[in-house]
């Protein structure tokens, strides 16, 4: 990872009580209604307790890093914070351990990468590519040897309420 104050620099921070202010900060900038409404809880709960309730799922959210969990990374470019990949062990997302198509096929130790974003005004600059690297390095650190995603290939461009 970069030095976080190099001028036209991008670098990666764990999400931490000390970076959550810049999540709220990122999630509040144009672009950002679908991540202010999962807060990227979605796939950590299952029934009545999952969906996007936005207020609930942000609480929830700082609980997790309040307890010490790190459930991802906040970009930053030029010190602002630009964008947000989660990623983790895949035990701790329920929903997909009880999903008849997502679920575990094996009892490999794997990390998923739940989601990515990229604020409006930092779209078009390779953040994702960027935000994607520094999870693996982040995951690499960890120890983690199996990382997976779920990327969809659409042929057309989706709206950006949609990531």
């Amino acid at each position: 990872m970069t030095d976080r104050s190099a001028p036209g620099s991008f670098t990666a921070r764990p999400l931490t009580q000390s970076t959550w202010a810049d999540l709220e900060e990122l999630f509040g900038l144009p672009g950002g209604s679908i991540v202010r409404g999962c807060w990227c809880m979605f796939y950590r709960r299952t029934g009545k307790d999952s969906g996007l309730n936005a207020e609930r799922n942000k609480q929830a959210l700082c609980d997790l890093v309040g307890a010490g969990v790190v459930p991802g990374l906040v970009g930053y470019l030029d010190s602002r914070p630009a964008g947000w990949i989660s990623l983790g062990p895949r035990a701790e997302y329920l929903k997909m351990r009880r999903s008849p198509i997502m679920k575990p096929v094996d009892d490999a130790d794997v990390w998923s990468v739940i989601c990515s974003y990229v604020a409006r005004p930092y779209r078009g600059q390779g953040l994702q590519h960027r935000l994607l690297a520094a999870g693996i390095e982040h995951a690499r650190g960890q120890g983690v040897r199996l990382l997976e995603a779920y990327p969809v290939d659409k042929a057309e461009r989706s709206h950006d309420d949609f990531m």
